[in-house]
C-alpha cells in the first residue's frame, strides 16, 4: 500500500487554511505537509491548527530549513507540537538550499558542507533531548516523532540512511550550490535510491518522492508534451514518461505508474503540491479501491 501526502505552500487566512486541511483529509490524503520557506505559513502553528480541525491525517514539516534553527529551540517546538497534535507529527528536515532566503533573513549562506554539519548536529541534539527525562515538553511519540530527511547529496543521504525513518528524494539533478533546481531523469533518481540502499545495510525505512508534475488528463502524450514545454525541453517525452516526479494520464494510468515506481524505485510515499490536491484525489481513490 502507498501513502500520499500534500504539501501546503499557499499562505492564506485561518478559515482558508482550515478548509483546505479538512478537504485534504476528505480526499483521502494520509499526510498534510507545511513547507518551510519565507512568505509561506509558519510550519508549526500551521500543523497544530491542521490537527485541531482534522482527525486522522499525519502532519509533516516538509521540510524545515534546518540551518535557520537553533537545535535546542527547535526541540521545544518539535516536542510541543507533538504534544499539541497528540502524536501525529512527522518531522521533516533538510539542509536548506535557497540562498536568497538566507540573504533576506540577514544570514550568511554557509557552504553545503557547513549546512549538512548543522543538520547532523541538530539531529543528534534532538535525539539527546528526546531521551532526557528532564526535557519539557515531552514527546507523545517515543523515542520521538518519525524523522524524515530530504535531499540529494551523498553526505546528506548518508546521514539520512543512518538516522531517518523516512528518506525524501527531491527528484532533482546535481546543480551548483545555490543554483536553480533542475529535474533529474529516472536513471539519476534510481542512482540516488541505490546509493541510499547501500548505506542502509538492511535497515527498513520509507522512501518518499515529491511528485512535482501532476497532470490528470485523458491524453497522456499531450500532458507529457506540456510538461516537456514547461521544462524548456530539458527532458524528452520518453524520459518524462519514466519519472516518478511526473505523474501524467488518466487516474487509472497514474495509478499504474505509481505501482510501477513502487516496484522500480521502492517509493511507497508520494507527495504532491497543494495546487494538485483535488485533481490527484481520483488517483488515490483508484488505488484504494484495488
Amino acid at each position: 500500500m502507498c501513502k500520499f501526502g500534500v504539501n501546503m505552500i499557499v499562505p492564506e487566512s485561518r478559515a482558508a487554511w482550515v478548509g483546505k486541511c479538512r478537504k485534504a483529509e476528505e480526499l483521502g490524503f494520509d499526510v498534510i505537509g507545511a513547507a518551510d520557506h519565507l512568505g509561506m505559513a509558519p510550519p508549526f502553528p500551521a500543523l497544530v491548527l491542521a490537527a485541531e480541525v482534522t482527525e486522522r491525517v499525519r502532519l509533516n514539516t516538509f521540510v524545515l530549513n534546518t540551518a535557520f534553527y537553533n537545535p535546542v529551540l527547535l526541540a521545544r517546538d518539535v516536542t510541543g507540537t507533538d504534544q499539541f497534535t497528540e502524536g501525529r507529527l512527522e518531522l521533516g528536515l533538510g539542509a536548506g538550499y535557497v540562498q536568497a532566503e538566507f540573504e533576506a533573513a540577514g544570514m550568511e549562506f554557509p557552504s553545503a558542507g557547513k549546512r549538512v554539519d548543522h543538520l547532523e548536529h541538530t539531529i543528534k541534539e534532538l535525539k539527546r533531548l528526546y531521551a532526557d527525562e528532564a526535557h519539557k515538553p515531552e514527546t507523545v511519540q517515543k523515542p520521538g516523532p518519525p524523522l524524515m530527511i530530504a535531499g540529494r547529496g551523498n553526505r546528506l543521504l548518508t546521514l539520512a540512511a543512518e538516522h531517518a525513518d523516512i528518506i525524501g528524494f527531491t527528484g532533482t539533478a546535481a546543480v551548483p550550490d545555490g543554483g536553480a533546481l533542475v529535474a533529474a531523469d529516472a536513471a539519476e533518481i534510481e542512482e540516488r535510491v541505490n546509493f541510499v540502499r547501500e548505506k542502509l545495510n538492511g535497515r527498513e525505512v520509507e522512501l518518499n518522492i515529491l511528485s512535482h508534475f501532476i497532470g490528470v488528463v485523458e491524453d497522456r502524450r499531450t500532458g507529457l508534451e506540456q510538461v516537456r514545454h514547461s521544462l524548456k525541453g530539458s527532458l524528452t517525452v520518453e524520459q518524462l514518461a519514466e519519472l516518478p516526479t511526473a505523474l501524467i494520464g488518466t487516474p487509472e494510468q497514474i495509478a499504474e505508474q505509481i505501482l510501477a515506481h513502487r516496484e522500480r524505485f521502492g517509493f511507497t510515499y508520494f507527495t504532491v503540491l497543494e495546487h494538485n490536491m483535488e485533481s490527484f484525489a481520483p488517483v488515490i481513490e483508484v488505488l484504494r479501491g484495488r
